[in-house]
C-alpha cells in the first residue's frame, strides 16, 4: 500500500469522518476486518497505568501539508477518566536540526498550528521562558501559552506558602501570558462570535516563538507561503551531544572495530593545531569566561584566526574572524552571480572591513556590519534576515495600532515587503548578485571550480583611495624605522 494511502491529509480524513456519520451505525452485516480497515481513527485496547484497567487508545495517521507524516494518539480510560494526548513523527530523523522562528504580532498569529516533537525545545525570549523537550503535541501558539499557564499555576498555592519569592516571580509571568490570550469568560453567557471578534481586535503584546528541534521533526505553520515575513526556518548541523541524545552515535569516544581493536572516532586532521585559550570577563554578566582562538588555513586564500566566546552562566555568545596575514597592498571586490541553491552552500569569509551589497533587492551593508564572519552564503543571509526582522518586528504592536495612512505604517509595510524579497533571495527562489567589497582584501567566497576560474564569480583588485587608507589608519602607520623618533634620534 502506498504511503499516501496510509497517511492521508487532515482534510481528507475530515471528509471521511463526515461521510461516516451518514452511515447507519446499527448495520452489522459488514465484516469486522473490513470495518476496521475503513475507519478513520483506529482504536486499540490499552492498559491504564492509573487504575490498572483497560482503556482505549485511538490512532490517527495523517499527513501535514509542507511537513511530513505524523501519528496522533489519544488515550482515555472510561473507568477512572484518565486521558492523555500525544503526537509522534512517522518519518525518519532529519539530516539536520531545525529552528523555526515566528513573530507573533496579532491575535490571528495565535492560531498558527504547531507540531512539537518529543525532542523540541520551545523558547519565548521576551519573557525568558524556555519549555524543555517533553511529549509531542499537535497544537497552536495559543495552545502552547495555555499549557504554560496551566502548568505554572498548578503548584502556585503551595509555592505561596513555601517560597513566596518564587510565587511572586511566577505570578508575574503568568499575568503577562494571560494578557496574550485573554480567553477568560467573565461575562457568562454571550455571543461567542462577538467575543472572538473583540478578542481579535484587542491589543496584544508582541513576542517571538522559537522551536529548536535537533531531530528536525517539528513545524510552525506559515501564512500563504514560505515567504511569510513573520516566519523563518533555519537548519543547522547537530552537535555530538545532540546525536548521542537522539541515539545516532555511541555515548563513549571509543568504538570497538573488527578484531576487538578500539578506534577513536572524530576528526584527527587538526590534532596538531593548537587552540589558544585566553581568560577574560563576560561583558554581559561580569563572570569569568574563556575566549578560544584557533588558526585555520583556507585553501586558495590565506590564514585566518577564529575567536569564540561563550558564557555558561548567562548564555552570551560572540564569534569573530580576523585575518592572520599581512595587510594587502590592494583592495578586492568579489562579484558572485547566484542562480540556484547550490551556490548558497559556498563558504564565505566576510571580514569586519567588508561591505556587502545585493542590488536586486537594494540591500547595502556598510563595512563593520555583523563584524567578521566565516560561514556559508546561506548562513550570512540568514543572519542578515534575523537581525533586520528583529528590528522591524520589535515595534510591531505600536505600528499595528497606528494610522494606516500615516508614515510609520507605510514605512513598516515597505520594510515587510523588503523582508519578503530578502527571504526569496535567502531561499534562492530568484537569481541575484552578491557584491563583497573589502579594501583590505581579507574577504573570500569559495570557488567551486578551484583552481580553475569560476564562471559565475568575478574578482577585481583595485588601489585604495586616500580616504579609505585614512579610515583604516594606514596613512599614519609606520612599519619601517618606527623605533626612531621623527628627528632621527633614538
Amino acid at each position: 500500500m502506498a504511503v499516501e494511502n496510509l497517511f492521508p491529509s487532515i482534510g481528507t480524513l475530515a471528509q471521511q469522518a463526515d461521510d461516516a456519520e451518514d452511515v447507519d451505525k446499527d448495520e452489522n452485516a459488514i465484516d469486522a476486518s473490513e470495518e476496521d480497515e475503513g475507519r478513520v481513527v483506529q482504536e486499540i485496547e490499552s492498559f491504564c497505568v492509573n487504575c490498572e484497567k483497560q482503556g482505549i487508545t485511538r490512532l490517527l495517521l495523517t499527513h501535514i501539508p509542507y511537513f511530513h507524516e505524523v501519528i496522533v494518539m489519544s488515550f482515555r480510560c472510561e473507568h477512572c477518566g484518565s486521558s492523555n494526548n500525544e503526537i509522534q513523527s512517522a518519518g525518519v530523523i532529519r539530516p539536520e536540526g531545525v529552528i523555526y522562528t515566528a513573530r507573533i504580532l496579532s491575535r490571528q498569529d495565535l492560531n498558527r498550528q504547531i507540531v512539537k516533537s518529543e525532542t523540541c525545545t520551545v523558547t519565548i525570549p521576551e519573557y525568558e521562558l524556555t519549555i524543555p523537550a517533553s511529549k509531542g503535541q499537535l497544537t497552536t501558539v495559543e495552545g502552547i501559552i495555555q499549557d504554560v499557564i496551566r502548568d505554572l499555576s498548578y503548584d502556585q498555592p503551595l509555592r505561596r506558602i513555601q517560597d513566596e519569592d518564587t510565587f511572586i516571580k511566577i505570578k508575574a509571568l503568568i499575568d503577562k501570558l494571560k494578557a496574550i490570550i485573554s480567553d477568560e469568560d467573565e461575562d457568562g453567557e454571550g455571543s461567542a462570535v462577538l467575543k472572538e471578534a473583540a478578542s481579535s481586535e484587542a491589543p496584544m503584546p508582541p513576542f517571538t516563538l522559537k522551536l529548536d528541534d535537533p531531530a528536525g521533526n517539528s513545524f510552525i505553520e506559515f501564512v500563504e507561503s514560505m515567504a511569510d515575513p513573520k516566519w523563518n526556518l533555519r537548519t543547522y548541523r547537530r552537535t555530538k551531544e545532540q546525536n548521542v541524545t537522539l541515539g545516532l552515535v555511541a555515548s563513549d569516544d571509543l568504538v570497538v572495530g573488527e578484531g576487538g581493536n578500539s578506534t577513536e572516532i572524530g576528526p584527527t586532521d587538526d590534532d596538531n593545531e593548537e587552540i589558544y585559550i585566553f581568560p577574560g570577563v563576560c561583558s554581559s554578566c561580569g563572570h569569568p569566561l574563556d575566549t578560544m582562538m584557533k588558526k585555520i588555513a583556507i585553501p586558495y586564500f590565506k590564514d585566518i584566526l577564529i575567536m569564540s566566546t561563550n558564557c555558561d552562566r548567562c548564555g552570551y555568545r560572540d564569534n569573530e574572524v580576523k585575518s592572520g596575514t599581512a595587510i594587502s597592498e590592494k583592495g578586492k571586490r568579489i562579484t558572485l552571480r547566484v542562480e540556484d541553491r547550490e551556490d548558497l552552500s559556498r563558504d564565505v569569509l566576510k571580514s569586519e572591513t567588508a561591505g556587502l551589497t545585493i542590488p536586486e533587492i537594494e540591500l547595502v551593508l556598510q563595512a563593520g556590519t555583523l563584524g567578521g564572519r566565516f560561514t556559508t552564503l546561506e548562513g550570512i543571509l540568514e543572519q542578515v534576515y534575523e537581525e533586520l526582522s528583529e528590528k522591524v518586528f520589535a515595534a510591531g504592536d505600536s505600528v499595528g495600532s497606528a494610522n494606516p495612512d500615516g508614515p510609520d505604517f507605510q514605512e513598516h509595510n515597505k520594510f515587510e515587503s523588503f523582508l519578503k524579497k530578502l527571504k526569496e533571495v535567502k531561499n534562492a527562489e530568484r537569481p541575484f548578485t552578491l557584491i563583497l567589497d573589502d579594501p583590505l582584501a581579507n574577504s573570500y567566497v569559495q570557488n567551486l571550480y578551484a583552481p580553475d576560474p569560476d564562471p559565475n564569480m568575478e574578482i577585481e583588485l583595485y588601489d585604495r583611495t586616500w580616504e579609505q587608507n585614512e579610515g583604516l589608519g594606514l596613512n599614519d602607520m609606520k612599519v619601517e624605522g618606527y623605533e626612531q623618533g621623527e628627528d632621527g634620534g633614538s
